[in-house]
């Protein structure tokens, strides 16, 4: 990355503590040295492991990372700060090629990505927006932690989606057996997994989250079972794994179709003898903890395909929970934006009273491909951007980037499925929809992208309302049309 020009003009508020990670010493010393310019203390790390050593020992308002560092990258590095709850808020460096991948790390928690290249007074403004996050964020923990409760994370909807996953939560919950929950990104399923904990008998002990694909595979058996001091190289002292932190509580194990052919050999004889043991140590711990399993992979593929064992499947595919994708109950996306108003209003310490009808418009229109967790970014940086008290629709950011459309055929869109009978005004309301983009795309002669264009849509919610159709007189003709 060439030197970032310093421009002495930039307003400098919000002087903070700032790391920047990047293995590039130039690159590295060149984001320090715009930011120090700017009245913020700077410490630089030249690898995420090292980082995470350094966040450990201290508070940072704003972690700056490049995206593609060797060992652990970008968003490895912010799942693992979001897992840890260190409070600072975490920007995304990224160059145009892989703007995809920094909008999958704000799904996963980071505040923002900034793309290559960049001036000083970009960078400056987005740390210093990034530290009034972190700040009004940690603000509102530490005035959480002196109340009686901590109010827990809701379930909300009343699809008939949200309806069942709430009753087959409560038929999973009392039992001691493992749990494996299904679905997208994004979906809610530590939500799932800590409401299954919370209504079970092991409510009052410790419920502990690992997402086993932010875990180096270098180090993913020395974080799950522990280690003895001396065990590998770089241990100063014995640690206690995720297994034995869980004690009597609950393991939430996360992405656990991430793991390595030889990780899983490893868990299914821990889940086969109920015991384990710290690496460099033979003394056999037993396994008390109940284990809920997650993962937004196919297994069922995977184990086709040989990348995950079949015995394990069997072992952790005790009870089964599908977490539906947002798009599959948008009636839901209202009430789950007003939540995300209120929370995020009162934790940056911005009542806010509603969402504007054009905004609302855009929210219900939109495919949501990162489902839930894109939805509360998207609301927490509309509520930071809205000048009143209402959010409007130059608030919100819906830009999740999306395949170029070559123009060519269309007839991989289309899904024809069973839907529910006609007659109710959301069916009317539906089959409208359908009828315009099905109209828009023949009179732009297949081009999706300026279909979606021309109705103001976003290309995957065309396509989504494309598959939508159904063989019915009204469309019966367009229907064969497209698939000629």
């Amino acid at each position: 990355m060439n030197t970032i020009p310093f421009n002495e003009n930039v307003t400098r508020d919000q002087p903070g503590r700032v790391m920047v990670v990047d293995d590039h010493r130039q690159a590295r010393e060149s984001m320090a040295d715009a930011l120090r310019s700017a009245g913020h203390e700077v410490v630089c790390c030249s690898s995420a492991p090292e980082a995470l050593q350094v966040l450990e020992r201290g508070d940072f308002d704003c972690v700056l990372t490049d995206l593609k560092m060797p060992g652990m990258n970008g968003v490895e590095f912010i799942i693992q700060l979001e897992q840890r709850r260190l409070g600072a808020a975490a920007v995304m460096v990224t160059a145009y090629a892989t703007v995809a991948t920094a909008v999958e790390a704000m799904r996963h928690g980071a505040f923002d990505y900034i793309e290559k290249p960049f001036s000083a007074d970009q960078l400056e403004r987005l740390v210093g927006q990034a530290i009034r996050h972190s700040r009004l964020v940690r603000q509102d923990i530490r005035g959480a932690s002196r109340g009686s409760q901590c109010e827990e994370p809701e379930m909300i909807g009343s699809s008939p989606q949200m309806r069942m996953l709430r009753d087959r939560i409560a038929q999973v919950a009392p039992a001691p057996e493992t749990v494996l929950i299904t679905g997208e990104s994004g979906t809610g399923k530590e939500l799932i997994a800590r409401a299954i904990h919370n209504l079970g008998s092991r409510s009052n002990r410790p419920f502990v989250a690992v997402s086993c694909g932010a875990i180096p595979e270098t180090l993913i058996e020395a974080e799950l079972f522990g280690h003895e001091k001396g065990a590998f190289t770089g241990t100063v002292g014995s640690r206690e794994g995720y297994f034995e932190q869980a004690g009597d509580g609950t393991l939430f194990l996360d992405e656990i179709g991430d793991l390595s052919l030889f990780t899983q050999v490893k868990l299914l004889r821990v889940l086969q003898q109920m015991e384990f043991s710290r690496l460099g140590s033979n003394k056999l711990i037993p396994l008390r903890a109940r284990l809920i399993f997650a993962t937004h992979r196919d297994l069922d593929r995977l184990v086709a395909e040989g990348k995950f064992r079949q015995d394990l499947f069997y072992r952790i595919n005790v009870m089964r929970i599908d977490s539906p994708a947002l798009q599959e109950h948008p009636e839901d996306v209202p009430r789950i934006a007003r939540h995300f108003l209120r929370h995020y209003g009162q934790v940056f310490q911005k009542p806010m009273v509603d969402i504007e009808p054009d905004a609302m418009a855009m929210l219900q229109n939109y495919s949501w491909p990162g489902n839930v967790r894109e939805l509360e970014n998207v609301m927490q940086r509309a509520i930071i951007l809205a000048a009143g008290q209402t959010v409007r629709a130059e608030d919100l950011s819906l830009n999740s980037p999306e395949p170029e459309d070559d123009g060519g055929d269309i007839d991989d869109v289309v899904d024809i499925g069973d839907f529910h009978p006609a007659g109710s005004f959301e069916r009317q309301l539906r089959d409208y929809k359908i009828k315009l983009a099905v109209a828009s795309v023949r009179e732009n002669n297949g081009n999706k992208t300026l279909a979606a264009r021309k109705l103001c849509i976003s290309r995957a919610y065309l396509h989504r309302l494309i598959r939508l159709a159904e063989p019915d007189p009204i469309f019966e003709q367009d229907l064969r049309e497209f698939s000629a």
